[in-house]
């Protein structure tokens, strides 16, 4: 796990030499590789390659980078790992006569690539990377990011010069960089509360999309496009049927490996546990690969209704982990935001972010590496939406628009404070039997979802924070739509599956992966999701619904899994997810914060933001007729990384 930048090109140098920018590009991601730093350089080509280290595997010199091959003609800079190095190593062994130097990922890359090719050696590396690859007799670069997008890689082109990195901080970094902020992307990212597909928060600055390699022929030309692996493709294939019981043992066997492979490192290693059924799982099969207590890592809320470090604490107590935990109050929160915007490089709006950065820096305080169980409810319908949109949809379907648009409006007169209101009238008059969690806000979707033109539509606006954000930004008119990932809805003829899909090649890279990395990098800790081993995915990608959901569950395939492992009672209990109790710390702890950011002043004089929309849902949300927590935290956190650029 490391940091990695570069540039073909020295016309935005501006007199300065290509080794203090290099450094300086370095020093701005030094977080994410603090154990060293690498420059190589081909000043032939006017290139440089650059890298930071945080040293998992062969903690020697022998595993620095940039790294050159044996025959010198390709170099590499890297960030990830390789879990199945050892197996392609020993593969390399039968057809050549390598002579190894070490016991890198990093030199059986380069290996690898020298004997079967580039495209032919990412077909065979198992895990997580972002690659920048320097053919020397070519004078080509290629920049490749691994199938699930679990590793960033930006790249552009500034004053004529091709520059790349792991995140923008290297590149606002470069001298003189003063790229115009992307008004389509930020309406974008309101719209979600993440950046999509390959936006950046600059103009002229995209993201490589996963399972994708660029290959450039020169610094300013637009590169070629090669996928060299696609999620759809599986999701449509013809499976040969199976029992559960085979899917279950296939699936076992699968995920097994795949955390074993995960727990390969020359430094500490542990895990997440939220007590969840993904969580609790890896845990598990880490238990079954360790001769040693597995070192566990949960984060608990003083407020009662968030928080889940009892049944954390449950299950590490049954699987016998070595477990540790933190309970988190508004102060924690009050002592974390200011570093958000530094830690997160662009503005990112998942309120989660919080918690994760905590228990991150809880499990740095023990460990280098820990695996996480991100993956589970978008593999195998773990969403709400996954149950509820195709049941909503079949009823809405056959009902003309304009009549669902009419009833939809109706349920929208009512704020989703008041409907909360009225929920918990109707709970203390039923003894509680409708025991619905924030109603109001439910209710409000499923208004937005009878709108909609068709499921895919539907499906956007439940994916949306703000539904509408164009009249909030200033000159974003006609930007703010994107499919985020969302196939053809005749890609899959399964809805349940189309869904798992869509959220596999949106959401799942631009908020969750980016949301762990980010969180994870902030404090040099490397996180892996054994969940998102390709093979896993491919596997769950041809899995019937009917085995996803199925005796009244979600997620049945994990769930009887950990059941092998861990009583039922320790795990099942209504999903909560890894929510904070934002709406009241807006209202308290948060609010001097919140309220100089949300300034009119300060809004119009920035000039990217309306002030009026802006000012009147601060002041709904005060007032408690609204909760407006998620839209709030999208301004915010823009505004909090506004005031922080460069």
């Amino acid at each position: 796990m490391c940091g990695i930048f570069g540039f073909w090109g020295e016309g935005f140098l501006s007199g300065a030499s290509p080794e203090s920018v290099a450094a300086t590009m370095g020093e701005a991601i030094a977080q994410r590789g603090p154990d060293s730093w690498g420059l190589w350089r081909d000043e032939r080509a006017s290139l440089a390659l650059g890298h930071r280290r945080l040293a998992i595997l062969d903690l020697s010199s022998e595993g620095h980078q940039p790294m050159a091959s044996r025959s010198g003609r390709w170099v590499v800079t890297y960030n990830g790992e390789i879990y199945n190095f050892n197996e392609i190593r020993e593969e390399l062994d039968e057809v050549t006569s390598t002579q190894w130097r070490g016991h890198s990922d990093t030199e059986v890359i380069l290996a690898a690539i020298e004997q079967w090719g580039i495209l032919d050696a990412l077909s065979r590396f198992v895990g997580m990377f972002a690659l920048a690859i320097w053919d020397r007799d070519e004078q080509r670069l290629h920049l490749v990011r691994d199938r699930l997008g679990i590793k960033p890689l930006y790249y552009g082109v500034w004053k004529g010069a091709l520059v790349f990195a792991s995140t923008p901080a290297a590149i606002e970094a470069i001298p003189g960089f003063d790229a115009a902020i992307d008004r389509g992307a930020l309406s974008r990212y309101l719209r979600h509360g993440c950046l999509p597909g390959t936006d950046s928060i600059y103009e002229g600055l995209e993201r490589v999309e996963p399972g994708v390699m660029l290959s450039f022929d020169g610094a300013s030309e637009r590169p070629r496009r090669e996928r060299f692996w696609d999620a759809r493709g599986f999701a449509r294939a013809d499976v040969a049927p199976r029992r559960p019981e085979q899917w279950l043992d296939e699936l076992e066997a699968t995920l097994s490996l795949a955390v074993r492979q995960r727990m390969i490192a020359d430094v500490p290693l542990g895990a997440f546990l939220s007590g969840g059924i993904d969580s609790s799982l890896v845990v598990a099969l880490m238990c079954e690969h360790s001769s040693k207590p597995i070192k566990t890592f949960s984060i608990g809320f003083e407020d009662a209704a968030y928080d889940e470090s009892s049944h954390a604490r449950a299950v590490a107590e049954h699987l016998g982990t070595d477990h540790h935990e933190m309970i988190v109050g508004p102060s924690h929160v009050v002592d974390t935001i200011a570093s958000l915007p530094d830690f997160y490089g662009e503005p990112f709006a998942d309120s989660s972010q919080i918690p994760t950065l905590l228990v991150s820096k809880l499990a740095r305080s023990q460990v280098t590496v820990t695996l996480s169980g991100d993956g589970g409810d978008e593999l195998f319908a773990g969403y709400n939406r996954h149950v509820f949109l195709p049941r909503i949809w079949s009823a809405l379907e056959p009902v003309p628009r304009p009549m669902r648009a009419l009833a939809g409006r109706s349920i929208m007169q009512f704020s989703s404070h008041t409907w909360d209101k009225l929920f918990t009238l109707l709970n203390k008059l039923s003894s509680g039997v409708i025991p619905v969690r924030l109603p109001g806000d439910k209710l409000h979707k499923l208004a937005r979802v009878m709108r909609a033109r068709d499921v895919r539509d539907a499906y956007a606006e439940l994916c949306s924070i703000w539904p509408d954000p164009e009249p909030l930004v200033i000159g974003a008119r006609g930007l703010s739509r994107s499919p985020w990932g969302a196939p053809a809805m005749d890609e899959v003829d399964d809805l349940v599956a189309w869904l798992c899909l869509a959220d596999l090649l949106g959401y799942m890279p631009d908020d969750v992966l980016t949301k762990v990395d980010r969180a994870s990098m902030a404090v040099s800790l490397e996180a892996r999701v054994p969940l998102l081993d390709h093979r896993v995915v491919e596997l769950a990608l041809g899995m019937p619904t009917s085995l996803k959901l199925r005796e009244g569950s979600s997620k049945w395939p994990l769930r009887q899994l950990l059941h092998r492992r861990v009583p039922r009672a320790l795990f099942e209990r209504p999903k909560m997810g890894f929510g904070i109790p934002l709406h009241d710390w807006l209202r308290g702890p948060l609010r001097p914060w919140a309220e100089a950011l949300l300034d009119a002043s300060r809004l119009r004089r920035e000039g990217y933001l309306e002030p009026g929309p802006v000012r009147q849902l601060w002041e709904a949300h005060l007032a408690n007729e609204v909760n407006a927590q998620h839209r709030l935290w999208g301004v915010l956190m823009f505004q909090s990384w506004l005031e922080r650029r460069p």
